[in-house]
């Protein structure tokens, strides 16, 4: 009788965790459907252990080849936070120092003096924290087929480098910036220090030791690992010519990866933390490698919640794929998500909140539905169009059914409800909206009220979404042409960007390696012109004064391109957008 009633319990059990795994199946596929994700591969902790390795959909958008548990990603910038492992370990080791003068145990290359370096200089806890001044934002990668810099070429920008000289802008310490640029000194850093090629350093003392036996740092991949990946897609769900880039940049972007191996890599900065053995690194570098160094950034992760809820983790994107990574410090938690396609919405927090919500884990924020007022149609219908949510970065928003939805990537991702006439509240996130009129009425940006991290900003409107609006008169149909002209050394880059007029400095510095698309460029039909100086909008170092939206045609099919315009009329940057 005991057996029996022990066997209906386990019954009833595995009913339960099946409803459940149902259930976050069947949310991750409506997800992915909703958002053209071709592949998504992921893995959960629980208790310090993976609980769950989960893969869905295909290799590519051809739908043939199913991906794995096996199939290799590429892991973006979560290559910097298993590379800051490998660094940090070459400290216990003795072998770097976290606040020596990196140009000290540099050899083959040093990073150049200048006048931000006078008095303060380039460690290794600032490259690891991103405080150098160093720059170099991101790399693209190089197209399978292409030629590949050396370290020493991408490092002070000459050809085939497709980016700039890493150099010191500010003083080392002052402030926080990002740079991939730092990752990359700190690979050599590593490389002279050890004699030993990066991804064998790798291998042999973190990737091995953690029981990661399906990632390399090795670029480009091995015919037989080759064979194992996904296939990149752009945020136009395109594929990646080549199926993937090569990064030589392996620190910043060059790790291939399962959503497990990542997994195990948490979980050993999860038992390193708590003093258990195994880990690569000890209790105290641990601890360290946790703490906020500045602006929320470890050495290595970034961190996330207060000391009773504390999480790490990192994001990453190359050409063609995305990737997430957190965990909790202290709690045994965390989950890993990556994806063969460069999706700009909220799809893998949502996935994130959704797997915490039915796991019951605490220090997530909790999100409660919100009751909606009507608003005006002719209201909401103003509250349309594009914002510069932060540098370089938009947010557009369309007015449907009394709701207004962020467009990314030409697909619907968030949804926000009226709780005022001018206040709108995500159904997603705590995070509110508030528009902000002129004198005129007309809106010229919003304050972003995010509950959570309990701040507030301004974020300015850059204009109207381009096709609610008919081709108009060109104000000024003479600059068309010079706005062509400068576009279109945009697009090639080189030699041809470095000759062109109608330029700004940081524009010509920022696409020395051309753009990816459009490829090329036909002709340009002017839509509209917004006057946004003053309202705070920068674009490769250069104010933004005007903002024009022509139509245009190229190789693709046809779309739409904003142009920012300095006050004396140079272009500084684009965006092509598709409504």
């Amino acid at each position: 009788m005991k057996n029996q009633h022990l066997f209906l319990i386990l019954s009833l059990l595995s009913v339960v965790f099946h409803a459940q795994a149902d259930d976050l199946d069947d949310f991750i596929r409506s997800q992915m459907q909703k958002r053209g994700i071709p592949g998504l591969s992921l893995a959960i902790i629980q208790d310090g252990k993976i609980l769950k390795a989960q893969s869905y959909g295909f290799i590519d958008k051809g739908g043939k080849v199913p991906v794995t548990t096996n199939t290799l990603f590429q892991a973006g910038s979560v290559s910097k936070s298993v590379a800051a492992m490998g660094a940090l370990y070459l400290v216990e080791q003795n072998k770097l120092l976290l606040d020596e003068d990196v140009n000290v145990k540099l050899k083959s290359w040093k990073v150049p003096d200048n006048e931000f370096t006078k008095d303060k200089k380039v460690t290794l806890r600032g490259l690891l924290s991103h405080t150098t001044g160093l720059t170099v934002h991101g790399f693209p990668g190089y197209a399978v087929g292409a030629k590949i810099p050396s370290v020493f070429q991408i490092l002070d920008g000459t050809a085939p480098a497709n980016t700039p000289p890493v150099r010191v802008d500010f003083i080392p310490g002052s402030r926080w910036r990002y740079s991939g640029g730092g990752y990359t000194v700190m690979q050599q850093l590593m490389v002279d220090v050890t004699g030993a090629a990066f991804p064998e350093f790798m291998k042999i003392n973190v990737l091995s030791p953690l029981g990661m036996k399906n990632s390399t740092y090795k670029q480009p991949l091995p015919p037989e690992l080759a064979k194992l990946t996904a296939t990149g897609h752009y945020n136009n769900r395109s594929l990646v010519e080549g199926r993937w880039h090569i990064y030589p940049e392996m620190a910043a972007a060059g790790l291939w990866t399962t959503p497990s191996d990542l997994a195990r890599f948490a979980i050993s900065i999860q038992n390193a933390y708590a003093g258990k053995s195994g880990s690569v690194l000890s209790q105290s570098m641990t601890r360290q490698m946790l703490t906020d160094q500045k602006n929320r950034d470890g050495l290595g992760v970034f961190l996330q919640g207060d000391s009773t809820t504390l999480r790490f983790g990192h994001n990453g994107r190359d050409e063609g794929f995305d990737a997430l990574l957190t965990a909790s410090v202290d709690k045994g938690q965390g989950i890993v998500i990556m994806i063969n396609a460069n999706d700009n919405s909220h799809m893998m927090g949502r996935i994130v909140d959704f797997i915490a919500d039915y796991y019951h884990w605490d220090g997530f924020p909790v999100k409660t539905k919100p009751a909606a007022v009507d608003v005006d149609p002719q209201t909401l219908k103003g509250f349309e169009g594009r914002y510069e949510l932060f540098n370089n970065r938009i947010v557009t928003f369309k007015a449907e059914n009394q709701r207004l939805f962020t467009l990314e990537d030409g697909f619907v991702d968030e949804e926000f409800v009226p709780v005022t006439n001018s206040k709108f509240t995500s159904t997603d996130r705590n995070v509110s909206v508030i528009f902000n009129p002129d004198a005129n009425g007309n809106v010229t940006g919003f304050t972003l009220q995010d509950n959570d991290q309990h701040y507030e900003r301004k974020v300015p409107r850059i204009g109207p979404l381009a096709h609610g609006h008919r081709t108009n008169a060109d104000p000024d149909p003479s600059r068309t042409p010079k706005i062509m002209a400068a576009l279109q050394a945009m697009v090639k880059g080189g030699t041809i960007l470095e000759e062109a007029s109608g330029l700004t400095l940081g524009a010509k510095r920022d696409f020395a390696g051309g753009m990816r698309e459009p490829e090329t460029l036909k002709s340009l039909t002017f839509i509209h012109s917004e006057n946004v100086a003053g309202r705070g909008i920068q674009r490769h170092d250069s104010e933004v004064s005007e903002i024009v939206t022509y139509q245009l045609k190229s190789n693709q099919p046809d779309t739409y391109i904003l142009v920012h315009l300095t006050s004396d009329g140079l272009v500084t940057d684009c965006d092509l957008v598709e409504k």
